[in-house]
């Protein structure tokens, strides 16, 4: 039973819901086992014989019992791990509208220039002499980083936005030692609405956090700043534009307070993809501020692959950024290299950052040009909006309906009284296929729905996504809370329960007790 999109009725996809088939598949829909449960132990895809004549050199630390993976034929490997890529949402099957975390198309052209065998290829113990032309890419980058950003320097070594954020934070702490502040100036300034990482990282260096309240508005009052600073304040961490969706309008006034009082602006530039080509964060009084290529640039994003969170500094830091960096096509590899007023404060990682994400990233730069991505940008921006204007009637925008930049925050007001929550109406998403928006963040915002849509996707795969929501909606208010209660019903498996799964996880396969045998 098909509607009038060729798309299946309510009542056929619980027609298709309640099938049965012998093998637990449905059509193309294959019920996956795990490796353990396809293969057997005592047997390999692979015959190598047993070499002869072999000393252990483990010291008595060698494997006594066999390794105990399962034995599968190169088919079925292939198989298995197909199968399970279809239960996967990604970018490439769809509109992935995650709020904060840009989870944009990634061109084949990246991927292609990544692939090339002088920087797929290179071993980060190779001479520098063997790896010019990687070198001299990653010097490339570097200049375009600091031009799109107005910044002095560019630390391209660490390897994820948190990472650099890192960097940057103890590149503010060396400048503050340096003058011989380091025991007064020791606590943070962090807005309400920041990501969480910001915190984490003010401590892990040692430093203390004092939050920052925001105005009903969503953005950071000048004057809040003011009554907070004082001689003990070594940073702000201020996210521009914010987890709100908002550009922090009153930043240059927030910058001059900060450095009035002798301390440092760190921005979290998690945000960076609205405002890259239309604001230099230089011009703004920011000090530091991390970059991620995933987001901005379009490199690959999430699974806990390789990541690159480069981080720029402002004349004001430039000395402190940390080793290795690329200085006249040379990497400078340790403090000892360093000349003039460079005072690296160490090294944040052990090699020079992913060279993978490095070439992407540039490729992605160079196939735009300047004004590609300023119109990136515009248009992450343009689509954000289009998505609050087709949903603010039936939706509900905690600060009102003003124009949003690169991501929309919606809250769950609209569901009050229906019976259905924030995470239900998410899960309900999921039947229509589409990966739910980030929930409940930023915490300023009760039951927030943070909807970015990117500059990826086209005005159809826009007004679709616009009329499933407002289809939900209307659902929701008419009181059909059984597809949202229940939901998911058509994913691979229905709804978990996350938190025990969080707190307790099964990390290794036990294989089943055999079943019990009545006595007959």
């Amino acid at each position: 039973m098909l509607n009038r999109q060729g798309r299946p009725t309510e009542a056929g996809q619980a027609e298709r819901a309640a099938h049965q088939t012998f093998t637990g598949n449905k059509a193309l829909d294959a019920e996956e086992p795990l490796l353990f449960e396809i293969g057997r132990a005592d047997v390999s895809g692979v015959d190598l014989a047993e070499p002869e004549g072999i000393s252990p050199r483990l010291g008595g630390l060698e494997r006594r019992v066999p390794l105990d993976l399962p034995g599968l034929s190169e088919p079925e490997a292939m198989r298995h791990y197909v199968r399970l890529s279809r239960k996967n949402y990604s970018i490439d099957a769809g509109l992935y509208p995650l709020g904060s975390c840009t989870m944009k198309h990634n061109p084949r052209l990246n991927e292609k220039m990544a692939r090339l065998p002088g920087f797929a290829d290179v071993h980060p113990l190779q001479p520098q002499a063997t790896v010019t032309g990687a070198i001299e890419l990653i010097g490339e980058l570097g200049r375009w980083l600091t031009e799109l950003t107005g910044m002095a320097a560019v630390a391209m070594s660490p390897k994820a936005g948190a990472h650099g954020e890192l960097a940057g934070m103890m590149a503010i702490k060396a400048a503050i030692e340096a003058k011989g502040e380091g025991a007064t100036r020791t606590v943070v300034l962090v807005p309400d609405s920041a990501h969480g990482t910001n915190p984490a990282t003010a401590a892990l260096i040692g430093l203390s956090v004092k939050p920052v309240p925001v105005r009903d508005d969503g953005t950071v009052d000048p004057e809040t700043v003011k009554a907070l600073v004082g001689p003990e304040t070594a940073a702000i961490m201020l996210t521009n534009p914010n987890t709100c969706g908002l550009f922090e309008k009153d930043i240059k006034a927030i910058a001059d307070a900060i450095h009035a009082a002798g301390a440092y602006f760190y921005c979290d530039g998690a945000n960076f993809n609205a405002i890259v080509g239309k604001v230099k964060v230089g011009d703004l009084g920011i000090d530091a501020m991390h970059i991620n290529l995933h987001k901005t640039f379009s490199t690959p994003h999430g699974g806990g692959g390789p990541g690159s969170g480069p981080v720029v500094l402002s004349q004001r830091l430039a000395a402190f950024a940390p080793v290795p960096f690329v200085r006249d096509g040379k990497l400078i590899e340790a403090a000892a290299e360093a000349c003039g007023e460079e005072q690296p404060f160490g090294r944040i990682t052990a090699f020079h950052g992913q060279m993978g994400m490095y070439v992407r990233a540039l490729t992605y730069m160079l196939s735009h040009g300047a004004d590609g991505l300023k119109q990136a940008s515009e248009d992450a921006v343009l689509n954000a909006n289009y998505v609050r204007v087709g949903l603010q009637d039936l939706m509900s925008l905690p600060f009102g309906e003003k124009p949003c930049m690169h991501e929309v925050l919606f809250d769950d007001t609209f569901l009050k009284d229906t019976g259905v929550t924030t995470l239900d109406f998410a899960k309900a998403m999921i039947d229509e296929g589409y990966h739910p928006m980030t929930m409940y963040f930023p915490l300023v915002v009760h039951g927030a729905m943070l909807i970015e849509p990117t500059e990826s996707e086209s005005r159809a795969a826009l007004d679709l996504f616009i009329a499933t929501l407002r289809d939900l909606v209307m659902s929701a208010k008419r009181g059909e809370v059984d597809r949202f209660k229940g939901a998911p019903y058509l994913a691979p498996r229905r709804r978990l329960d996350e938190t025990r799964a969080a707190r307790a996880p099964k990390l290794k396969w036990e294989k089943p007790a055999p079943a019990a045998v009545e006595p007959a």
